[in-house]
Protein backbone atom coordinates (compact mmCIF):
# COMPACT_ATOMS: atom_id res chain seq x y z
CA UNK A 1 0.00 0.00 0.00
CA UNK A 2 1.21 3.61 -0.86
CA UNK A 3 0.56 6.41 1.17
CA UNK A 4 -2.07 7.97 -1.04
CA UNK A 5 -3.10 4.59 -2.69
CA UNK A 6 -3.55 0.93 -2.14
CA UNK A 7 -2.72 -1.72 -4.74
CA UNK A 8 -4.20 -5.38 -4.98
CA UNK A 9 -4.26 -8.23 -7.02
CA UNK A 10 -6.78 -11.04 -7.53
CA UNK A 11 -4.92 -13.39 -9.91
CA UNK A 12 -5.33 -11.75 -13.58
CA UNK A 13 -6.65 -9.05 -11.80
CA UNK A 14 -5.19 -5.48 -10.47
CA UNK A 15 -7.46 -2.76 -8.20
CA UNK A 16 -5.77 0.52 -7.62
CA UNK A 17 -7.90 2.33 -4.74
CA UNK A 18 -7.50 6.71 -4.85
CA UNK A 19 -7.01 6.52 -1.07
CA UNK A 20 -7.54 10.09 0.14
CA UNK A 21 -11.01 9.94 1.19
CA UNK A 22 -10.86 13.09 3.65
CA UNK A 23 -10.30 15.11 0.12
CA UNK A 24 -12.46 13.39 -1.73
CA UNK A 25 -9.64 11.74 -3.22
CA UNK A 26 -8.24 15.16 -4.69
CA UNK A 27 -4.82 14.07 -6.88
CA UNK A 28 -1.64 15.92 -6.10
CA UNK A 29 1.87 15.08 -7.76
CA UNK A 30 2.18 13.03 -5.13
CA UNK A 31 -0.66 10.67 -5.21
CA UNK A 32 -0.63 10.33 -9.34
CA UNK A 33 2.76 9.39 -8.85
CA UNK A 34 1.75 6.78 -6.68
CA UNK A 35 -0.72 5.68 -9.37
CA UNK A 36 1.74 5.64 -12.25
CA UNK A 37 3.98 3.40 -10.37
CA UNK A 38 1.04 0.99 -10.26
CA UNK A 39 -0.26 1.22 -13.98
CA UNK A 40 3.71 0.62 -14.96
CA UNK A 41 3.53 -2.70 -13.50
CA UNK A 42 -0.39 -3.73 -14.88
CA UNK A 43 1.12 -2.51 -18.23
CA UNK A 44 4.63 -4.04 -17.95
CA UNK A 45 3.58 -7.97 -15.71
CA UNK A 46 2.65 -10.08 -18.45
CA UNK A 47 0.82 -11.96 -15.19
CA UNK A 48 -2.04 -9.11 -15.06
CA UNK A 49 -4.38 -8.95 -17.50
CA UNK A 50 -6.95 -6.26 -16.67
CA UNK A 51 -7.44 -3.18 -14.08
CA UNK A 52 -9.73 -1.93 -12.20
CA UNK A 53 -9.52 2.03 -10.62
CA UNK A 54 -11.72 3.05 -7.64
CA UNK A 55 -11.58 5.83 -5.06
CA UNK A 56 -11.96 5.11 -1.04
CA UNK A 57 -14.85 5.68 0.80
CA UNK A 58 -18.53 6.14 -0.18
CA UNK A 59 -18.37 9.51 -1.20
CA UNK A 60 -15.77 10.29 -3.97
CA UNK A 61 -14.19 8.69 -6.90
CA UNK A 62 -11.68 11.43 -7.52
CA UNK A 63 -12.51 15.25 -6.79
CA UNK A 64 -9.72 16.21 -9.38
CA UNK A 65 -7.03 18.32 -8.56
CA UNK A 66 -6.10 18.96 -5.27
CA UNK A 67 -7.22 22.71 -5.54
CA UNK A 68 -5.42 23.64 -1.55
CA UNK A 69 -2.36 21.99 -2.18
CA UNK A 70 -2.24 23.80 -5.34
CA UNK A 71 -2.60 27.38 -3.97
CA UNK A 72 -0.25 26.20 -0.64
CA UNK A 73 2.53 25.37 -2.77
CA UNK A 74 2.26 28.37 -5.17
CA UNK A 75 2.05 30.73 -2.73
CA UNK A 76 4.83 29.03 -1.26
CA UNK A 77 7.02 29.02 -4.41
CA UNK A 78 5.02 31.43 -7.14
CA UNK A 79 5.27 27.91 -9.05
CA UNK A 80 2.43 25.48 -9.90
CA UNK A 81 3.11 21.76 -8.78
CA UNK A 82 4.04 19.82 -11.86
CA UNK A 83 2.41 16.32 -12.24
CA UNK A 84 3.96 13.54 -13.61
CA UNK A 85 3.68 12.95 -17.35
CA UNK A 86 1.71 10.23 -17.52
CA UNK A 87 -1.11 12.45 -15.87
CA UNK A 88 -3.89 12.10 -13.52
CA UNK A 89 -4.56 8.37 -12.02
CA UNK A 90 -1.64 7.32 -14.35
CA UNK A 91 -3.61 6.67 -17.06
CA UNK A 92 -4.60 10.65 -18.17
CA UNK A 93 -1.13 10.51 -20.70
CA UNK A 94 -0.31 6.62 -21.06
CA UNK A 95 -1.65 6.13 -24.36
CA UNK A 96 0.28 3.05 -25.01
CA UNK A 97 -1.65 0.41 -22.70
CA UNK A 98 -3.40 -1.63 -24.27
CA UNK A 99 -4.85 -4.00 -21.38
CA UNK A 100 -8.14 -2.97 -20.30
CA UNK A 101 -8.72 -1.02 -17.80
CA UNK A 102 -12.24 -0.49 -15.93
CA UNK A 103 -13.39 2.85 -13.71
CA UNK A 104 -15.38 1.96 -10.86
CA UNK A 105 -17.17 5.39 -10.06
CA UNK A 106 -17.89 5.37 -6.34
CA UNK A 107 -18.78 8.69 -5.88
CA UNK A 108 -18.16 12.64 -7.80
CA UNK A 109 -16.00 12.50 -10.37
CA UNK A 110 -14.86 15.89 -10.80
CA UNK A 111 -12.61 17.57 -13.14
CA UNK A 112 -8.95 15.26 -13.16
CA UNK A 113 -11.19 12.47 -11.41
CA UNK A 114 -13.49 12.57 -14.44
CA UNK A 115 -10.68 12.78 -17.03
CA UNK A 116 -8.93 9.58 -15.15
CA UNK A 117 -12.45 7.59 -15.87
CA UNK A 118 -12.77 8.57 -19.02
CA UNK A 119 -9.78 7.54 -20.10
CA UNK A 120 -10.56 3.77 -19.09
CA UNK A 121 -11.98 1.72 -21.37
CA UNK A 122 -15.34 1.06 -18.97
CA UNK A 123 -17.12 3.17 -16.54
CA UNK A 124 -19.11 1.18 -14.03
CA UNK A 125 -21.25 4.12 -12.47
CA UNK A 126 -22.70 3.77 -8.75
CA UNK A 127 -25.88 5.21 -8.77
CA UNK A 128 -24.66 7.82 -6.37
CA UNK A 129 -21.94 8.81 -9.08
CA UNK A 130 -21.52 12.35 -10.05
CA UNK A 131 -19.25 13.61 -12.87
CA UNK A 132 -18.52 17.06 -14.38
CA UNK A 133 -15.72 18.85 -16.42
CA UNK A 134 -16.36 22.05 -13.72
CA UNK A 135 -12.40 23.87 -14.32
CA UNK A 136 -13.95 26.59 -16.51
CA UNK A 137 -15.80 27.84 -12.89
CA UNK A 138 -12.19 28.10 -11.11
CA UNK A 139 -10.55 29.85 -14.00
CA UNK A 140 -8.65 26.94 -15.64
CA UNK A 141 -9.53 24.11 -18.60
CA UNK A 142 -9.84 20.44 -18.16
CA UNK A 143 -6.26 20.13 -19.93
CA UNK A 144 -5.86 16.16 -18.75
CA UNK A 145 -7.78 14.72 -21.82
CA UNK A 146 -10.95 15.63 -20.70
CA UNK A 147 -12.33 18.08 -23.51
CA UNK A 148 -10.57 16.10 -26.45
CA UNK A 149 -11.93 12.40 -24.92
CA UNK A 150 -15.26 13.44 -23.82
CA UNK A 151 -15.76 15.32 -27.11
CA UNK A 152 -14.88 12.44 -28.98
CA UNK A 153 -17.28 10.07 -26.61
CA UNK A 154 -20.28 11.34 -26.82
CA UNK A 155 -22.61 13.91 -29.02
CA UNK A 156 -20.27 17.13 -29.73
CA UNK A 157 -23.32 19.59 -28.73
CA UNK A 158 -24.14 16.95 -25.13
CA UNK A 159 -20.00 17.01 -24.35
CA UNK A 160 -20.49 21.21 -25.28
CA UNK A 161 -23.11 21.51 -22.95
CA UNK A 162 -21.34 19.43 -20.19
CA UNK A 163 -17.95 21.38 -20.61
CA UNK A 164 -18.95 25.41 -21.24
CA UNK A 165 -21.26 24.97 -17.92
CA UNK A 166 -19.35 22.72 -15.71
CA UNK A 167 -22.82 21.68 -14.51
CA UNK A 168 -22.81 18.11 -12.71
CA UNK A 169 -24.46 15.01 -14.48
CA UNK A 170 -25.29 12.12 -12.67
CA UNK A 171 -25.01 8.43 -13.46
CA UNK A 172 -28.30 7.79 -15.01
CA UNK A 173 -27.74 10.76 -17.69
CA UNK A 174 -24.27 9.67 -18.00
CA UNK A 175 -25.74 6.82 -18.99
CA UNK A 176 -28.31 7.95 -21.48
CA UNK A 177 -25.05 10.57 -22.92
CA UNK A 178 -23.38 7.41 -23.88
CA UNK A 179 -20.01 7.82 -21.46
CA UNK A 180 -21.38 5.25 -18.79
CA UNK A 181 -20.93 1.74 -19.64
CA UNK A 182 -23.32 0.40 -16.37
CA UNK A 183 -25.19 1.81 -13.55
CA UNK A 184 -25.69 -0.20 -10.41
CA UNK A 185 -26.95 0.22 -7.13
CA UNK A 186 -24.30 1.88 -5.15
CA UNK A 187 -23.77 -1.52 -2.87
CA UNK A 188 -23.16 -3.32 -5.95
CA UNK A 189 -20.74 -1.01 -7.54
CA UNK A 190 -17.15 -3.39 -7.24
CA UNK A 191 -19.03 -6.75 -7.46
CA UNK A 192 -20.60 -5.06 -11.00
CA UNK A 193 -16.76 -4.42 -11.71
CA UNK A 194 -15.36 -7.35 -10.95
CA UNK A 195 -18.26 -9.22 -13.12
CA UNK A 196 -17.08 -7.44 -16.02
CA UNK A 197 -13.71 -7.59 -15.64
CA UNK A 198 -14.63 -11.54 -14.73
CA UNK A 199 -16.09 -11.49 -18.43
CA UNK A 200 -13.17 -9.57 -20.15
CA UNK A 201 -10.33 -12.30 -18.43
CA UNK A 202 -12.64 -15.42 -19.90
CA UNK A 203 -11.39 -14.02 -23.20
CA UNK A 204 -7.89 -14.39 -24.72
CA UNK A 205 -5.60 -11.43 -23.56
CA UNK A 206 -3.98 -11.11 -26.77
CA UNK A 207 -6.99 -10.40 -28.67
CA UNK A 208 -8.16 -8.38 -25.84
CA UNK A 209 -5.08 -6.30 -26.55
CA UNK A 210 -5.51 -6.70 -30.45
CA UNK A 211 -9.08 -5.63 -30.28
CA UNK A 212 -8.24 -2.20 -27.91
CA UNK A 213 -5.22 -1.62 -29.87
CA UNK A 214 -6.89 -1.44 -32.78
CA UNK A 215 -10.39 0.35 -31.76
CA UNK A 216 -8.36 3.49 -30.74
CA UNK A 217 -5.45 3.62 -33.03
CA UNK A 218 -8.51 3.86 -35.62
CA UNK A 219 -9.94 6.54 -34.57
CA UNK A 220 -7.03 8.72 -35.82
CA UNK A 221 -7.52 7.43 -39.37
CA UNK A 222 -8.78 9.64 -41.89
CA UNK A 223 -11.17 6.47 -43.24
CA UNK A 224 -12.75 3.44 -42.33
CA UNK A 225 -11.14 1.59 -45.42
CA UNK A 226 -7.45 2.91 -44.95
CA UNK A 227 -8.03 2.06 -41.09
CA UNK A 228 -9.39 -1.70 -42.44
CA UNK A 229 -6.60 -1.96 -44.75
CA UNK A 230 -3.78 -1.10 -42.22
CA UNK A 231 -1.65 -4.29 -41.03
CA UNK A 232 0.61 -2.68 -39.32
CA UNK A 233 -1.56 -2.63 -35.72
CA UNK A 234 1.59 -4.41 -33.76
CA UNK A 235 -1.29 -6.41 -31.03
CA UNK A 236 -3.52 -7.36 -33.73
CA UNK A 237 -0.05 -8.96 -35.24
CA UNK A 238 1.04 -10.81 -32.28
CA UNK A 239 -2.03 -12.05 -31.84
CA UNK A 240 -2.42 -13.69 -35.36
CA UNK A 241 1.23 -15.51 -34.42
CA UNK A 242 0.17 -16.34 -30.46
CA UNK A 243 -0.65 -19.96 -29.00
CA UNK A 244 -4.03 -18.74 -28.09
CA UNK A 245 -5.24 -17.81 -31.61
CA UNK A 246 -4.96 -21.92 -32.07
CA UNK A 247 -6.10 -22.56 -28.51
CA UNK A 248 -9.39 -20.87 -28.70
CA UNK A 249 -10.69 -22.55 -31.71
CA UNK A 250 -9.06 -25.98 -29.98
CA UNK A 251 -10.96 -25.40 -27.27
CA UNK A 252 -14.63 -25.01 -29.26
CA UNK A 253 -14.00 -27.83 -31.14
CA UNK A 254 -13.46 -29.84 -27.80
CA UNK A 255 -16.47 -28.06 -25.81
CA UNK A 256 -13.87 -27.01 -23.27
CA UNK A 257 -13.02 -23.47 -21.70
CA UNK A 258 -9.66 -22.41 -23.47
CA UNK A 259 -6.39 -22.24 -21.70
CA UNK A 260 -5.05 -19.09 -22.60
CA UNK A 261 -1.59 -18.66 -22.35
CA UNK A 262 -1.45 -14.79 -23.12
CA UNK A 263 1.08 -15.22 -26.35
Amino acid sequence: MGQYSKVETDGRLMIVTINRPEVYNACHPMANQEMVEAFDEFQSNPDLWVAIITGAGDKAFCAGNDLKYHAEIQAKTGKRPVHPAKGFGGLANRFDLDKPVIAAVNGIAMGGGFEIALACDIIIASDQAKFALPEPRVGLAAGAGGMQRLSRMIPLKKAMGMMLTGRHVGAKEGYELGFVTEVVPHAELMASAKKWAAQILECSPMSVRATKQVVMRSLDQPSLEISMRNQTYPAFIAMAHSEDTVEGPKAFAEKRKPNWKGR
